[in-house]
């Protein structure tokens, strides 16, 4: 062999290690697939009370009717299904919305960017995704303040970093630096390009929906679009039986278009709704008919998932409250009707009234997201980062949030009764007296055995006084700073980004900046 033929063979072998090293040393973004529960779901009302909501829910609809507020479209629609129509109120006959509802998919796909990060929405399905809607934002080094379009990507890059959540979101925080015309168009195109997963559009006007179509459409392929649904966006009633024609003008654009749209209303117990769970329930449920009903009048067959966001209310101050009894109880019940209805369900997340990602952050949150899995929610918003009732995204509390996200996965998967579940040859091996650690069994499952979370301190007490007594949020702010120090953004064609700024630029130049 001549020297030159070896000193090749040798940079081929030393090309090959600096390749395997490489491999060793990057950072691997792993995404667990969306939940599939092998538990059962938890249900607390029989069926007699169920039909007993169920038909209070028909009353509502047929005696007291619903508004739907500058939307003389709508109003159209429903007189032609066979509603009566007083002005801007809609009264439907016993069945009518409900028979529209069938029309709604038990369950769908939602594509992502990455193909292997698609979710199912509905059946025993569970999708995780983070906070949506404040515009604060809070984190250990600048305290409480008002978001920013950086904030915005980093909670973007830091959904997309977490092993736990299946989706990117929509508004993880509101950036009050761009704007509020033009902002929905930077938040898109965070999700579509520093993430490959799962993402939200735009539900704050028509012309915000449509804008965030156009942009799926340079994303995915306007014909994959047309195919396939690639949005899931919040649609808010305005509590009680109120639907405004914002909310219903960009659940219009989705539906057309065979988009997902969550239908919700937002409730404070006692301000929104009746103090009762019953009552509540029964209002729930006639928002939901009408409001799922609407999307099948407009395009049937289009995705709608029946929304809940229920919080009590502290009776002295008039402030929300969470990780209550009663909103657990709203969860379960507004569960087992959307399952009557065949129908995907939202709602659960890390909600809490603190101020601080706390003693009592972490118990209200983890009530409600125990109460979720229990529940039978297929999608979850506010799954991590949410602070101080909504109005603040914490980074903190998102990654705290977001690493107990993987007890959900563990909790879901049930008990193993399989031969390696039951660990018989285990239970020989050892005999009475001995101990399991070194055994077989143990040496074979150990690595995925436990759930252990990776924010959490579990040194000795030496340990944790050397490093310097650092307490949740100190942990959970290391770990921020690592995520986004070790972030790698996901490729993307360079023509599609390319369509997607241009896009921007023109839209933006199209109009003149608002602030409100």
């Amino acid at each position: 062999m001549t020297a030159s033929r070896r000193t090749a063979r040798r940079r081929r072998r030393g090309g090959g290690g600096a390749a395997r090293r490489a491999r060793r040393t990057a950072v691997r973004i792993e995404t667990a697939k969306f939940i599939e529960r092998r538990i059962p779901n938890f249900d607390l009302l029989n069926d007699e009370a169920l039909e007993t909501i169920e038909h209070q829910a028909e009353c509502i609809l047929e005696e007291i009717g619903v508004d739907f507020i500058d939307n003389p479209k709508a109003l159209e629609l429903w007189r032609d299904a066979g509603a009566d129509i007083d002005g801007e109120r809609v009264r439907m006959p016993k069945g009518l919305a409900r028979s529209l509802c069938a029309k709604a998919p038990a369950e769908y796909i939602q594509a992502a960017r990455d193909p292997a990060k698609s979710v199912r929405i509905g059946g025993n399905s569970l999708v995780l995704a983070p906070v949506y809607g404040p515009p604060f934002v809070r984190d250990a080094n600048g305290g409480r303040r008002y978001a920013t379009i950086e904030d915005f990507r980093n909670f973007v890059r830091l959904a997309y970093m977490s092993k736990w959540l299946h989706h990117s979101g929509g508004t993880l925080c509101e950036p009050t630096d761009i704007p509020v015309n033009k902002r929905h168009l930077d938040m898109v195109y965070a999700h579509m390009t520093l993430s490959d997963k799962p993402f939200m559009g735009s539900v704050t006007a028509r012309e915000r929906a449509r804008d965030t179509l156009n942009m799926a459409q340079l994303l995915f392929g306007k014909g994959f679009v047309e195919g396939n649904t690639v949005i899931t966006s919040l649609i808010n009633i305005n509590s009680p039986l109120t639907f405004d024609s914002m909310m219903m003008g960009a659940l219009e654009e989705y539906a057309s278009a065979n988009q997902a749209s969550i239908i919700s209303p937002f409730i404070v117990g006692g301000a929104m709704a009746p103090v009762t769970m019953a009552g509540t329930l029964s209002q729930v449920l006639a928002e939901v008919l009408a409001g799922v009903g609407y999307s099948q009048l407009v395009r049937p067959g289009s995705p709608a998932i029946f929304g809940t966001f229920v919080t009590s209310i502290d009776m002295n101050s008039g402030a929300p409250t969470f990780g209550t009894p009663e909103a657990s109880q709203i969860l379960f019940g507004a569960g087992q009707l959307a399952r009557r209805m065949n129908l995907p369900y939202r709602s659960g997340g890390g909600l809490c009234s603190s101020k601080l990602p706390d003693a009592q952050a972490a118990y209200e949150s983890a009530a409600t997201l125990q109460s979720a899995l229990l529940g039978g929610v297929n999608f979850m918003l506010h799954a991590c980062g949410w602070l101080e009732g909504g109005l603040v995204s914490s980074f903190e509390k998102f990654v705290l949030d977001a690493d107990q996200l993987g007890g959900l996965h563990k909790f879901s998967q049930g008990i193993d009764i399989s031969s390696n579940g039951l660990a018989m040859d285990a239970i020989r091996e050892v005999q009475p007296g001995g101990h399991y650690l070194g055994c077989a069994h143990t040496q074979a499952n150990y690595k995925t055995a436990f759930w252990r979370s990776e924010v959490f301190d579990y040194k000795p007490f030496e340990t944790w006084l050397e490093e310097g007594e650092r307490d949740s949020q100190a942990l959970a702010a290391e770990q921020v700073r690592n995520l986004l120090e070790q972030y790698q953004q996901p490729a993307i064609d360079p023509a599609i980004d390319e369509a997607l700024q241009a896009y921007i630029a023109q839209r933006k130049n199209s109009m003149p900046d608002a602030f409100a």
